[in-house]
């Protein structure tokens, strides 16, 4: 306890910012974030809960939505690529390198659909000589598809090999050349690679 002499002050002692929780207050100049635009507020914002379907008829039409939007995000993980999406046959590793390897070349496998709409053609023109180139380009095609398909295996079997010496390249021998087979931007899951790439 402090006593006062008569006739004198007490010294007048100035409070210190860092320690004043209330000047620290006032001296703080707005809430260091800037203020958020009201659509994006109301973005945010959560909603109360939809109320419960009244009729089985609702019931399944929310139900169907629910499916569509949960079907449309998950096609879309596999078309990128995404494994835990695949089906089975395309999972793992190896039938990525697999998919990779076809992606990156030019194959012959992939004109099969435009060869065989011109022999179709070939085979409805009534000329003998039309006819016999038709069935000459159909077989020299499949020469062409024999040969760029053992090129291809022997490729995968070589990058396979390299990456993972313990995996079986039989079975991916045959799913990289089954995907020759189709156009390129058909093909699924969509290609992750360019033309020329190096695998």
């Amino acid at each position: 306890m402090k006593f006062r002499l008569p006739g004198r002050r007490p010294a007048e002692t100035t409070p210190d910012p860092a320690s004043d929780l209330t000047a620290q207050q006032l001296t703080t100049v707005g809430k260091g974030r800037p203020t958020p635009k009201r659509s994006e507020a109301q973005g945010r914002r959560q909603g109360p809960p939809p109320p419960p379907p009244t009729t089985r008829k609702e019931a399944y039409k929310r139900m169907r939505e629910q499916q569509a939007a949960n079907r449309g995000s998950a096609r879309e993980a596999a078309a990128r690529g995404d494994d835990s999406a695949l089906p089975a046959r395309d999972r793992g590793p190896e039938k990525r390198l697999v998919r990779d390897v076809v992606d990156s070349r030019r194959n012959a496998g992939s004109l099969f659909l435009v060869v065989a709409a011109l022999v179709l053609v070939g085979y409805f023109i009534p000329n003998q000589a039309v006819q016999s180139y038709t069935v000459f380009l159909w077989f020299a095609f499949f020469l062409v598809i024999i040969g760029d398909s053992f090129v291809l295996g022997r490729r995968i079997k070589k990058k396979v090999a390299e990456r993972f010496p313990d995996a079986r390249t039989k079975g991916l021998v045959w799913y990289g050349i089954s995907r020759a087979t189709m156009v390129r931007r058909w093909r699924f899951p969509k290609p992750q690679v360019g033309l020329g790439a190096e695998v």
